[in-house]
Formats: structure tokens, C-alpha cells, sequence
């Protein structure tokens, strides 16, 4: 056999990339996940694509999904239970929380099955396993953008039938409970990824978990509502400050605290640390047990 004299002669340094064994768990490889950008933003338009490709009406489900939920709200806790909405137009209130719980419990639900969906691509191709969860969180922010524009729309209605409501200084925090909102689905969405690895119950019960949490939301309640231990309770989820946030920015009504913010930033931070060196050290031996 003849050798190649340049392959003989080539140095590791002439090499565009060398995959090498994770030793360290808090290994993250954050560069390369950098380096892979292009595939994470194919990711995403194959998954904004797909949504709507064989379907009928195309991305206009975007829209129509809020509403309908929107109006199941209205006749449910508006006209049955007469449940407050802080005086606001109840369409509006209801939007903004539907809006928000969507992008959160999509993240966390299509990421939850990261693994299982895609192990046939896993064990085929190399690349920063990191990129499949993040493109899900950016894809899902393509959806989020376009009912907020749903919002704004009902919000100029709303004000032009005379409806008292105002937009505050508060809406410049939209952008940041935005990025917690993601971080927070993110980290929750690779933790279970994680364990349902090994325990496949976990896919089956986090969809009945995340619908049972938002009732622990203020999806469908102000927080001003509540008093004595129930506020204390709700308070301790973040997605409250988040949700109570944006309509305190977008419609002036929410009850909102600075020091629920940073509680809401640590949480979601650590949330999102944890799921990710729990998802990096999974994703070195996934194929074994999916």
C-alpha cells in the first residue's frame, strides 16, 4: 500500500475541527454551538415551515389558536366563573396571558422529546447536540412575535371603542421577560428531555403538568385578586412576575415588584445552567437508551 505523503505529513492543526471525547461536565462548547449558527437557523425555518406547509390556512393558525382559546376563556372564567380581569377589556387580558403561557409551555413540551424525536439525525450526523433545543426556543419566538402583533391589534381596537387602559415605560422590560421566558422553557424542556431518556413516563406526564401549572399562573386571574398565603404561592412562580410584567407594560395593569424580577432572573438562570449540564451529560450516551 502507498501512503499519501501529505496525509502522512498533515499536522492536527490543518484540520477545519476535531471532535473529541467530553471529559468535563461543564464542557459546553458554546464556540461550536456559535460555529453551527447556520444549522440552528435551518432548524428553525425547517420547523416554522413544517408547521404550516400542508395546511390550509398556513401561519394564519398562529393566529386563530389564540382566539379560539381566547374565546373558550371568555365564556369559561369571564361569563361562568366571573372571574376578575383587573378592569380591563377581558379579550385583552386573556391575549396577553395566552401569548406568554404558549411560548413558555412550548418550549418546554417540544423540547421535553428532543432526544426521542431526533435520535435518528443523533446517531447519524455530528453536531452540538445543544443546537436541536435552541432552535425549538428561537422557532417558537417567530410564533410569540406574530401574536403580539395580534395584540397590538386588539389593544388599538380597545382604545379606539374607548376602553381605559395605557401603555407604560414598563413595555421596555418586554424584550428581557422575553429572554427569561426562553431560558426558563429551555432549561425545564432539557431536564425532562433528559430523564425521559431512561423514564418515558416523564413525555407522557409533563403535557398534563404544564396544563395543570398554568392554573398556577396568572393566565387567567390578576394577581391582584389573590391575598394572604394563595399570592404568596402564585408569586413563587415565574412566569407570574413575567406575565404580570407584560401587562403592566403593554395595558398599565399588573402587579409588579423589582425584587420579583431579580427572583424571576435567578430562577431562570439556574434553571437554564442546570438543564443544560444535565443535557451535556446525557447527550454522550443517549443512543445506548432511547
Amino acid at each position: 500500500m502507498i501512503e499519501n505523503s501529505n496525509t502522512k505529513n498533515q499536522e492536527p492543526s490543518d484540520w477545519d475541527l476535531v471532535i473529541e471525547p467530553k471529559n468535563s461536565l461543564f464542557k459546553l462548547n458554546l464556540k461550536q454551538v456559535w460555529r453551527y449558527r447556520d444549522l440552528l437557523l435551518l432548524f428553525v425555518r425547517r420547523d416554522f415551515v413544517s408547521f404550516y406547509k400542508q395546511t390550509i390556512l398556513g401561519p394564519i393558525w398562529f393566529l386563530i389558536q389564540p382566539l379560539f382559546t381566547m374565546g373558550m376563556y371568555l365564556f369559561v372564567f369571564g361569563e361562568l366563573a366571573g372571574i376578575s380581569t383587573d378592569g380591563l377589556p377581558q379579550p385583552l387580558f386573556y391575549l396577553i396571558g395566552i401569548a406568554a403561557w404558549s411560548y413558555f409551555s412550548d418550549c418546554v413540551t417540544k423540547t421535553s422529546t428532543v432526544f426521542k424525536e431526533n435520535s435518528s439525525i443523533f446517531g447519524k450526523v455530528y453536531f452540538p447536540r445543544l443546537i436541536m433545543p435552541l432552535s425549538i426556543v428561537v422557532s417558537n419566538l417567530v410564533r410569540f412575535g406574530i401574536q403580539l402583533l395580534l395584540i397590538a391589534v386588539a389593544m388599538l381596537y380597545f382604545y379606539l371603542t374607548g376602553a381605559h387602559f395605557n401603555v407604560t415605560l414598563y413595555i421596555l422590560l418586554i424584550p428581557i421577560l422575553v429572554v427569561l421566558m426562553a431560558l426558563l422553557g429551555l432549561g425545564l424542556g432539557m431536564i425532562v428531555s433528559a430523564l425521559t431518556t431512561k423514564y418515558r413516563d416523564l413525555a407522557l406526564l409533563i403535557n398534563f403538568g404544564i396544563q395543570l401549572l398554568m392554573y398556577g399562573t396568572t393566565v387567567i386571574y390578576p394577581l391582584s385578586s389573590l391575598t394572604g398565603n394563595m399570592k404568596t404561592i402564585i408569586s413563587l412562580n415565574p412566569m407570574t412576575t413575567i406575565i404580570e410584567g407584560m401587562r403592566l407594560g403593554l395595558v398599565g395593569k399588573g402587579s409588579f415588584q423589582w425584587t420579583d424580577l431579580l427572583y424571576t432572573l435567578i430562577v431562570s438562570v439556574s434553571i437554564a445552567l442546570v438543564g443544560t449540564l444535565i443535557f451535556n451529560k446525557v447527550e454522550k450516551n443517549f443512543v445506548d437508551t432511547i
